[in-house]
């Protein structure tokens, strides 16, 4: 492969955009009080709201993660996207109509109103803590390999402090608002060069979704696809034809997701990323009524139902066209020190799956407008997680210990907190491949360990009376020992008979742990006041209630009609892969 280069047009379209949405999200800044700032004033509509938490999730890591594991003939990764839909009709009935009548600004704020400060404290700083491994690190690390791919000669460590600075520019002082409108307009870019890559590598391959098929089959059965002989020689399924490669339905032995963990492991993923994590949330504690944000949170699901076609499917292709493909003079390494190796083919670099499609076959002009997108996507996805973060500082730290402090001074203190983000967040990049050689599983490795706590918590504390604050506590401690534990032990080697189990296993033994000692210490102590029963926890009188409203509304605007339509069209599309 050559070395990547971009046509003058091409930088004159990525410098001319990048001026373009800097400025359009400085121009949408709001920030004449806290409300303004961190939740937007309460005031948007459902399509912003569902379309900022499609962007939000369909980042440039997102991306980059799906083709690189499509690359490896793992189709099933689309059952992570699909089940977003179920996730979000079930957040959408039961838990919004508590988070938005609360009136809370931050997640780890709901929880105090249920249990009490220590749950808010302990989940604020996992929350801040993970938005700075997970969702701040990757987008900085898709950043850095793709503007590494075109300027090699500049150090790593340079391009992911330009990036951080370029996302904090109009994330400092604009706030959510700005996030979100930037966000609008780079899901709309993503979804168009999603769509135009597709079409050019099914267009380089020269024949359709049967002939892709056809290919995929001849390089299994031939052997030639050198990830399934790994999977082979180490014990783990491995896909024989095309049509078991994108089967989304895997055997216990599947090294990647077995059937199992789709039942256990995924929802409680899922979970957590839509439900609790204040990255997502926060989008829609911006809506401004109860309907506005059901309906986004709908139409995020349904924006998800394409991702296979669209995201996925292309990282198969890569399959099949560039499987013999020489990288090698793209100067790309993985690990660090000695253990530091040159790429020299995809399968051991599937993170570089995304990039080579896009310079291998955009043309000019295209490419400059594609990466583009990519890059403003990934600096809108981090400054995301920077106003989300510095929400969280803000709203749950400096005004709980300084409840005197006024408005603009709670805005100031979320910008300096901001760029304390952009200096932790810049650091920890460079340690990710040391967790895992694929981003895609870094980010579920690290979610396995932080989520089942938080999920347990916020499930006991809705749906069992009897859940209180020490309970709550005793139970969210535990699990953080747990997982920094087994993070450690992934990095540096130790304890390899639990780092052995798989990780959606691993996330349902804690869950399940979690649920045990937070039940346990629950009934040894006091139960709560009936007030934060009554307030908090879910009645089935409630659903009565909310029938008899609904019955007003006219079919459309119904979100139980409209969750069902999108459960039968997932339905469909699912079944099409089973």
């Amino acid at each position: 492969m050559e070395q990547v280069g971009l046509s003058t047009l091409d930088y004159i379209i990525m410098i001319s955009y990048a001026v373009i949405i800097i400025g359009y999200g400085l121009y949408h800044a709001k920030r004449k009080n806290s409300e303004d700032y961190f939740l937007g004033g309460r005031s948007m509509t459902w399509p912003i709201v569902g379309i900022a938490l499609f962007a939000a999730n369909i980042s440039s890591s997102t991306l980059v993660g799906l083709a690189g594991d499509a690359y490896k003939t793992n189709i099933h990764v689309y059952n992570y996207e699909w089940f977003a839909v179920v996730v979000l009709i079930f957040f959408s009935i039961f838990f919004l109509p508590f988070y938005l009548k609360s009136g809370v600004y931050t997640m780890p704020e709901f929880l105090e109103r249920r249990y009490d400060r220590r749950s808010r404290y302990y989940f604020s700083f996992i929350t801040v803590i993970g938005n700075i491994l997970v969702d701040t690190a990757a987008g900085l690390y898709v950043g850095n390999i793709v503007l590494k791919l075109i300027f090699p000669e500049i150090d790593s460590r340079l391009i992911i402090i330009i990036l951080a600075v370029a996302a904090a520019i109009y994330t400092i002082p604009g706030g959510l608002n700005s996030v979100v409108q930037t966000e609008v307009i780079q899901a709309i870019l993503l979804i168009l060069g999603s769509i135009l890559l597709t079409y050019f590598a099914f267009d380089a391959y020269g024949g359709g979704w049967s002939a892709m098929m056809s290919g995929l089959d001849g390089m299994l059965a031939e052997g030639s696809v050198r990830n399934v002989e790994e999977m082979k020689a180490a014990g783990h399924y491995a896909p024989a034809t095309a049509s078991e490669a994108f089967s989304m339905v895997r055997p216990t032995n599947d090294e990647f997701m077995p059937w199992w963990g789709l039942l256990t492991g995924v929802p409680l993923l899922g979970f957590y990323f839509w439900a609790n994590n204040q990255f997502m949330v926060q989008r829609v504690l911006g809506a401004k009524d109860l309907n506005h944000g059901r309906w986004g949170a709908l139409f995020a699901g349904f924006l998800k139902l394409p991702v296979i076609f669209i995201m996925v499917v292309p990282g198969v292709l890569a399959i099949l066209l560039y499987h013999t493909l020489d990288i090698s003079s793209l100067n790309y390494y993985i690990g660090t020190g000695a253990d530091k190796v040159l790429c020299d083919n995809l399968a051991d670099c599937p993170n570089l799956t995304y990039p080579v499609l896009l310079f291998q076959l955009l043309p000019s002009g295209i490419l400059g407008l594609v990466v583009a997108g990519l890059l403003a996507a990934m600096m809108s996805s981090v400054s995301a997680t920077f106003n989300s973060a510095s929400t969280l500082v803000t709203m749950d730290f400096v005004r709980t210990l300084n409840p005197q402090i006024t408005s603009k001074q709670l805005v100031r203190a979320g910008q300096i907190t901001t760029l304390i983000l952009v200096v932790l967040a810049s650091a920890w990049v460079p340690y990710i491949e040391k967790v895992s050689d694929s981003l895609w599983s870094y980010l579920q490795l690290v979610i396995s360990y932080t989520a089942p706590p938080a999920v347990a918590t916020f499930i006991l504390g809705l749906f069992w009376k009897r859940a209180n604050g020490t309970g709550s506590i005793a139970s969210l401690l535990f699990g953080f020992t747990f997982a920094i534990i087994m993070l450690l032990s992934n990095v540096f080697g130790w304890l390899p008979a639990l780092t052995s189990i798989h990780f959606l296993g691993m996330a349902t033994i804690l869950f399940v742990l979690c649920l045990i000692v937070h039940i346990t210490v629950s009934l040894a102590t006091a139960a709560p006041p009936q007030d934060v029963i009554d307030e908090y926890t879910y009645k089935s009188s409630m659903f009565s209630a909310e029938s008899a409203e609904l019955k007003a509304l006219p079919w459309y605007q119904n979100y139980r009609i409209l969750a069902e339509i999108l459960l039968v069209l997932t339905a469909v599309v699912v079944g099409m892969f089973i």
